[in-house]
């Protein structure tokens, strides 16, 4: 199964300079969690924004540079080559950022998302998740506290 997963603002922010424009320790503990041991599809500057590759997941960087190889990740010039290379049968996830999210919509089968509900000053956004193409099956609401600004809501969909 194809699944997108992000943190997404009130305002359908993901980020502005290729930063997260929050911080939620918890989120972060989440997406290991799902992420751990599957295959991970990015573009470029979303693998750029990581200080290292993240342990315990196959990458796939998706981008147009050539001769773009950095170690341990697999590069592709295209989200259906990326796809491709995912197995058939395990849950592999979409992690960013904006132009893979609207690429991916279409192959997606779930939506995993931290709505964090704070509008934020961004330059890329999430796409906007139809109703009509999606049903929220799952909500679970967290409070700010001492580590985290902002509330936030985990959300899951899946594809009508």
């Amino acid at each position: 199964m194809i699944i997108m997963i992000a943190a997404v603002a009130t305002n359908n922010a993901l980020g502005k300079n290729n930063e997260l424009v929050w911080h939620l320790p918890n989120d972060f503990k989440r997406f290991k969690e799902l992420t751990s041991y599957h295959h991970i599809i990015m573009g470029r500057k979303t693998f750029e924004s990581f200080p290292k590759p993240l342990p315990n997941r196959t990458h796939i960087v998706i981008t147009r540079q050539k001769n773009y190889n950095p170690e341990g990740c697999i590069v592709v010039d295209s989200l259906e080559k990326a796809i491709a290379l995912c197995p058939e049968n395990e849950d592999s996830y979409i992690i960013g950022g904006g132009e893979i999210y609207n690429l991916g919509m279409t192959y997606t089968d779930i939506i995993e998302i931290t709505r964090v509900h704070h509008e934020f000053d961004a330059d890329t956004f999430f796409p906007v998740i139809n109703d009509e193409d999606w049903l929220l099956v799952e909500s679970e609401p967290n409070f700010k506290d001492d580590k985290h600004l902002y509330d936030y809501t985990y959300e899951t969909y899946i594809r009508r």
